[in-house]
């Protein structure tokens, strides 16, 4: 598959073209020689809901919106029934408001954060386990075919992944297709731009795989399962905890999804082997990452 054709096949591709998301730098390699390099840009954008400034995220700046949803709905700070009004991006101010017909005070919660693991650091209001309380997922079954042609296609889909590093992406993927690809410096951050997606599209998480460059970490898994995604798909590994909280609310858990291996510690029972390994081919050399690492 050509990579136009991959690419084609995302209802929202990376932005890997975009130049507002990258900027050259001159400097020395090893050997002294002069190089020009692309590296990637952080902005802060600050998100308020209605009057109320809520938090300052460092982002590449693309998708505010759907950073800004996604974040406010990941925090249980935004619900599903919500009457939105509004959002407004100033670009020239690096702000989004987020305006709702219901109104909002989370001044109690914002006194309590949660540093999390992420990169960029990311931001837990409130208590994280509270989440976690009423929330149990679906059963959903993945086939392991449909896990190799989606690391196959993802890995080889142009991205600032693979051409810059110092980046994460996120997919939101439904059997062995692969639909929204969001990237950004943390995780955390490419999480809440699907999660926007998924809110303003009014997109159904019952059938998806969220496939993810990150570590498996509580966060990780907390922000899938408030999703209300089944499945959560990493080329990295885990973390202890984020394996207990994905065994808590069933929550499929793969790791370590490299070539022909993978590693499954959570909902290892909805998994249908379906795929021979040994047919699998390993990452070719184009697909594996480049520059620094994120």
């Amino acid at each position: 598959m050509s990579q136009k054709n991959n690419e084609s096949r995302y209802v929202i591709p990376p932005n890997a073209e975009n130049p507002n998301l990258t900027r050259v730098v001159q400097g020395r390699d090893h050997s002294g020689t002069l190089q020009e390099i692309h590296v990637v840009e952080e902005r802060p954008l600050t998100i308020f809901l209605n009057a109320q400034e809520i938090v300052t995220v460092m982002t590449i700046g693309d998708y505010p919106e759907f950073l800004a949803f996604g974040f406010l709905r990941n925090q249980g700070m935004l619900h599903v029934g919500d009457d939105v009004t509004g959002i407004d991006y100033d670009e020239e101010l690096e702000t989004v408001v987020v305006r709702t017909s219901r109104k909002t005070n989370y001044e109690e919660k914002l006194r309590k954060k949660t540093r999390t693991s992420g990169c960029a650091v990311g931001t837990v209001f409130g208590d994280m386990m509270e989440v976690l309380e009423n929330i149990k997922l679906i059963s959903c079954d993945v086939k392991t075919s449909w896990l190799y042609e989606l690391a196959s296609k993802i890995n080889q889909t142009p991205s600032l992944y693979l051409s810059t590093g110092a980046i994460h992406g996120t997919v939101l993927c439904q059997q062995n297709r692969p639909l929204v690809y969001m990237e950004d410096v943390g995780r955390h951050n490419a999480v809440d731009k699907i999660a926007g997606w998924m809110f303003s599209a009014a997109v159904s998480p019952d059938d998806k795989i969220l496939y993810t460059t990150g570590r498996l970490t509580s966060e990780m898994v907390i922000k899938t399962a408030s999703m209300g995604i089944p499945v959560l798909a990493s080329r990295s590994g885990f973390t202890a905890w984020g394996v207990d909280i994905a065994r808590q609310v069933g929550l499929t858990l793969i790791g370590r999804m490299r070539g022909k291996r993978f590693m499954c510690l959570a909902g290892k029972d909805r998994l249908i082997w379906d795929a021979d390994p040994t047919s699998v081919k390993d990452d070719p050399k184009e697909a594996r990452r480049k520059g620094g690492r994120g």
